[in-house]
């Protein structure tokens, strides 16, 4: 299992992403789910490329339907972008590298 990315639950979300000191992405998927096999290894490049400077969080949307009601999870792969316990950004189902990096950069740079 690649130890950048932390594998959490509603237990943890507010410990993890809401109180930390770092910029967080959070992969919102599910096992079964096409598109979020394929982002996977581009989540696992990533957090090798960031490390340090981002935090990487991936949650389950089955095993914690509850915190995924709370984002309004509607569609997966959902990825979210928090700074400083907020949402700011999001992408919505498979996109390409580069588009991870836009919003990854824009996110170190407020941090």
């Amino acid at each position: 299992m690649n130890q950048t990315i932390l594998h959490i639950d509603g237990s943890k979300f507010q410990d993890e992403v809401v109180h930390s000191s770092k910029p967080v992405l959070v992969d919102f998927y599910a096992d079964w789910c096409g598109p979020c096999k394929i982002i996977e290894p581009i989540i696992t490049q990533l957090s090798k490329e960031y490390e340090g400077r981002v935090k990487f969080v991936k949650i389950d949307t089955d095993a914690d339907q509850e915190l995924a009601t709370q984002f309004g999870i509607m569609s997966i792969p959902t990825v979210m972008f928090f700074s400083k316990g907020k949402v700011e950004d999001m992408v919505i189902g498979a996109v390409p590298v580069s588009v991870f990096k836009t919003k990854l950069d824009s996110l170190v740079k407020k941090a």
